[in-house]
């Protein structure tokens, strides 16, 4: 009897852990394509785009609204239910394709369409490798976010000095470090997913956590792949 409590437990954990998955990499393609529908819906209205990028303060309203939301989402997790953290997600990603819009007014669609390719094959191959791969990954994560919060810093001295070569140095570390992350993040989603949830409503909030996680992690490799491999108008 014992032997078959555990076949049953460990047959429904393994059924968890697949299910899971399948959903955390869906709701993250839900994700990019509201942002890319966003964009191309910002971008199809001469007036929103005056209203949004011909005024400083609102566009940089938003941009503080999306990081709002994203602090918002990962603190308030436990909180909320599954479909508030669900429509918070697609909130934010439906503001970052509005302010994603910016993006095709710098550089040419062809080279924002190839970038986006080698981004995603990138980040596929990586994200395989953080799933299938037994190393342990769990201390990449401190050395990738010190990494993460570098790249801030000097991204912001950066405004102000304007320095070429920082622009450049911190692109390609950027590469790096967000390479890394989508490994380290894909093996932690993995790894949650294979410990089990105590009810349904608990693995949709992580599906969706887990989501935006993976969704931060491919849209920061593909800007910094722009900024290398984009050509200007």
């Amino acid at each position: 009897m014992l032997n078959q409590r555990q076949t049953i437990s460990t047959t429904a954990a393994i059924g968890s852990h697949t299910s899971f998955l399948p959903k955390v990499y869906g709701w993250m393609t839900a994700g990019l394509g509201l942002t890319a529908l966003a964009s191309m819906m910002t971008l199809s209205s001469p007036a929103l785009l005056n209203f949004i990028f011909g005024n400083k303060l609102v566009f940089y309203a938003l941009i503080f609204g999306e990081l709002g939301l994203v602090i918002a989402l990962s603190a308030a997790i436990n909180k909320i239910n599954s479909t508030t953290a669900t429509l918070l997600f697609l909130l934010y990603s439906a503001l970052n394709g509005v302010t994603f819009a910016s993006i095709f007014l710098i550089y040419t669609r062809s080279s924002i369409a190839s970038t986006f390719f080698v981004a995603a094959g990138t980040f596929g191959t990586i994200s395989i490798y953080g799933y299938v791969t037994k190393r342990d990954l769990t201390g990449w994560g401190s050395f990738f976010f010190m990494g993460l919060i570098g790249i801030i810093i000097a991204s912001v001295v950066n405004i102000f000095l304007q320095s070429e070569m920082i622009y450049w140095i911190t692109s390609y570390i950027g590469v790096f470090v967000f390479v890394g992350l989508t490994a380290y993040d894909t093996q932690k989603i993995k790894r949650l997913g294979q410990a089990g949830f105590g009810d349904e409503e608990s693995r949709k909030k992580a599906s969706i956590l887990g989501a935006l996680t993976l969704y931060l992690d491919f849209i920061n490799l593909f800007l910094m792949l722009l900024r290398i491999m984009g050509n200007r108008r």
